[in-house]
Parts: structure tokens; sequence; C-alpha cells
């Protein structure tokens, strides 16, 4: 087993480390929080005030960042640097600038980093990839993907996740670069994107409905959706050449309760399956704890946790321009 420290303990952290706490992989044994340490001691763990208390102590062999993403580039350089181990949340760092250099620093210690991107661990999305991999839906000509959510109508509107300086497109940090990570793993390399970002549902200062199209450098394009003032919706179709397939959730991957997958050949009546409930929050970061200890590699590559902070450092960038931006 590898012993990790939490930092954040705030919504996403907690679960994190609920998930955790009987995980035959990674076992968390420090939770870092100045405002919630009682989250941690009640499960058993112990428990900090300051993130450097976590580099300080010699028991820890990784961290797991829950921190606002503005934090993410300079304290992964700093964990690295300390030869930890780093499980990042989603998004890595804000600017392909800052992601160079923690991937830079994770390279240089020779140590594994980790990235909060869940969805590639749900069963119906493994096997996604590998029936268009092998060909079974032809060639991948369009993807659809939307994953919208109410939770944050209910947040105090001086939380960050809220704030338009600190993170000003915020249907994209909150679950819209799930869906460009998604994009990215099932076409491969983006090269422009166009989006558009409207307050339409709400009083959030930085938006709540997020339209993105993404093209690729095989030609075929991504159509993504966010939406922050609706009820839950999570939909992804990636439709090919000869047929495609469509995932459909059943709830927010806080509580899942399944997936419900058609998919259709051409000439073919559509098929659907139900996908039982899946731990995907701890696979992920079980992944990376196997990698961490050298029993396997992780699946997403820091080439594709580069293309990501570039997409979205583009996204926000085409927010403001309105126009096409170069990924």
């Amino acid at each position: 087993m590898i012993k990790v420290a939490i930092i954040g303990l705030g919504w996403w952290g907690s679960i994190i480390l609920k998930a955790l706490l009987n995980s035959p992989v990674v076992n968390p044994v420090l939770g870092v929080d100045p405002n919630e340490p009682a989250r941690a001691s009640a499960l058993g763990v112990k428990t900090a005030a300051r993130f450097e208390d976590a580099l300080a102590d010699p028991e820890i062999e990784a961290v797991i960042l829950c921190t606002p993403q503005e934090h993410h580039a300079k304290q992964i350089v700093a964990a690295a640097q300390s030869g930890r181990h780093v499980f990042c949340e989603k998004p890595l760092c804000t600017t392909a600038a800052d992601a160079e250099a923690a991937i830079a620093a994770v390279r240089k210690a020779g140590v594994q980093l980790g990235i909060g991107h869940e969805r590639r661990f749900e069963p119906a999305v493994i096997e996604m990839r590998q029936r268009f991999a092998a060909g079974e839906f032809g060639t991948p000509l369009l993807l659809e993907g939307n994953f919208s959510q109410d939770k944050f109508l209910n947040m105090p509107r001086d939380n960050w996740r809220l704030s338009k300086s600190v993170n000003p497109a915020g249907p994209l940090s909150a679950t819209g670069i799930h869906l460009v990570d998604l994009s990215i793993a099932l076409l491969g390399r983006p090269t422009q994107v166009w989006a558009r970002l409207a307050t339409l549902g709400s009083d959030f200062a930085n938006g709540d409905t997020l339209s993105v199209t993404i093209g690729f450098e095989s030609g075929a394009t991504a159509l993504l959706g966010a939406v922050l003032a609706t009820p839950f919706m999570g939909r992804l179709a990636l439709q090919g050449s000869k047929g495609w397939v469509e995932i459909r959730d059943r709830s927010h991957p806080e509580h899942i309760t399944g997936w419900d997958v058609t998919s259709v050949h051409r000439n073919e009546e559509p098929a659907t399956v139900f996908y039982p409930p899946h731990p995907t929050v701890r696979d992920n970061i079980e992944a990376f704890g196997r990698a961490s200890l050298g029993l396997a590699p992780y699946p997403v590559t820091l080439d594709e946790m580069l293309l990501n902070v570039r997409s979205f450092e583009a996204i926000q960038r085409s927010v403001k321009s309105g126009a096409i931006e170069k990924i």
C-alpha cells in the first residue's frame, strides 16, 4: 500500500477520503485542511492544518490535491521536489505554462502524476474506447457530450468555484473539463476550439451555460455542453462510419447508480444494456497508487494531461474573444 495525505477536505476531498478508507492499494493517513479537521479525525485519520505539514511528514509517500485550482501548479512542483507522488483533482493547472512546469518537475523527480478524471474509469467508457479502437463502429466522426448539474445553486456565492476572477468559466472546470478529457481519450489530438459562455439560469458571476466545439487533428469534431443551472444530465455519444454508441448516466458521479448504453450497427436495431454502479473515483486513485508503486502504468499520459490544460486555456480564450482559438 501507498500512504497518502489528502489536501483539502471540502465536498470532493471528503468523498475521496471516504472512498479510500477500505482501499487495498491507497491508505489515507493524513487529512490537511485549516477549516475542516473534524472530517478527517471523525474517520480515524490524523489531521494537519497546512500543506507543508504533509511534506514534512516522513510517513507520507504521496499527496492527493483537492485544493482550489489556482494552487495546483505550485503544490505539484513542491510535492514532486520533496519526492512525493502527486494525484491532482481537475483541472491539473489553469495555464499551459503552469502545466509544463508541473510536468517538468514530476519528470525530473521521477514521481508519478495522476489526474482526477475518473470518468475514464467508467466501465462503459472503457468498453466504448475498446470497441472503437477495434474498428467495430468504423472511423470516429462526431462526439457529443453533456455533463450538467444544479448542485452549485445552493453554494455560497463567495465560494471559489463561483468566482469570476479565480474560475472565469465556471461550467468548464466544474464538469466540462471531464468531457474535454474524454474527447482527447477518444479522438486524439485537439487543434482548435470555439466556445460560448452565458449566464441564463442563475446569478453566477462566472456563467452557468457553456457550449464548446473542438476540432481534432483526425478531422473529427466534439460538441460539448456543460450547464450549472439545470438538473443533472450526463450523456456521451460517439458516432462512427459504421455505427454509434451512447452512454447515459442515471445519476451524478457523486452517487453512481449505473449507466444505460445503447449501441447501433448499420442495418441493425439498437441494443441497450445496463451497466451497474462502479467505484470510478477509487479505481482512478488506485491506478495512480499502483503506478506509484511501479506495479502498472497509469492510463492517462502526461501528454494527454498537457493537451487537456491547453484545451482548457484555449476554451477560456475563445469565451473572451468569441473567435476560434488554436490549441
